[in-house]
């Protein structure tokens, strides 16, 4: 699965590298790791509006959620299933990019995971990248405030993968940066599916 992430690039080079512009420039900031379960802000872009980078918060809440607990769940979420899942079905057609310049996975060097190692991973020919996400606009019924949500949408490991992340073999759908633009428009997300892969390095940390 995927819980952390890196977005350390600096805000010029994030808006070159997609073609898109932040909409709230004081808010972006640099940081080496995001813990997905913080369920802080984070820059993606949506759908509706390519040129533009938004923050919307890790952890998707359904339309019809009445609250936020659901988020804890909804980090990640399998293309395998998201038809099926209540908490997606209705995103399916919502799509973003989430932007990051890495993200992090831990490989289990004992049966229980007990003793694990840290790698930083990132494809070979990107900088700056982007993973397939999902989302959805969700009002608070307590106080009426609106907020952004998504999930990170992820598939079964390729060869690297699967050594790293060797208890669960998954991996977010990481995509060609030629393929942005697909992921945003396209109704097929089985296509992005695995065999679909990006190549990519992993570095210890």
């Amino acid at each position: 699965m995927c819980y952390r992430t890196r977005l350390n690039a600096q805000l010029e080079e994030i808006e070159k590298s997609f073609d898109a512009y932040f909409e709230e420039k004081e808010r972006y900031m640099p940081r080496e790791e995001i813990n997905g379960f913080s369920h802080s802000p984070y820059p993606v872009i949506v759908d509706e509006s390519p040129g533009h980078i938004q923050f919307y918060n890790w952890g998707l809440i359904p339309f019809w959620a009445k609250d936020n607990k659901i988020q804890k769940a909804t980090l990640n979420a399998k293309v395998e299933t998201l038809n099926e899942k209540p908490s997606f079905r209705n995103a399916i057609k919502n799509r973003c990019l989430v932007i990051v310049d890495g993200f992090y996975e831990w490989q289990w060097l004992d049966p229980k995971g007990k003793e694990k190692q840290k790698y930083i991973i990132k494809p070979k020919d990107q900088d700056i990248f982007a993973l397939a996400g999902i989302y959805s606009q969700w009002k608070n019924p307590e106080t009426g405030s609106e907020m952004g949500t998504y999930s990170i949408v992820t598939t079964e490991a390729n060869e690297l993968m699967g050594e790293i992340h060797n208890n669960k073999k998954r991996m977010p759908i990481v995509l060609h940066k030629q393929d942005r633009k697909k992921w945003l428009t396209s109704e097929d997300y089985s296509a992005f599916a695995f065999p679909y892969e990006t190549d990519l390095v992993a570095d210890k940390c």
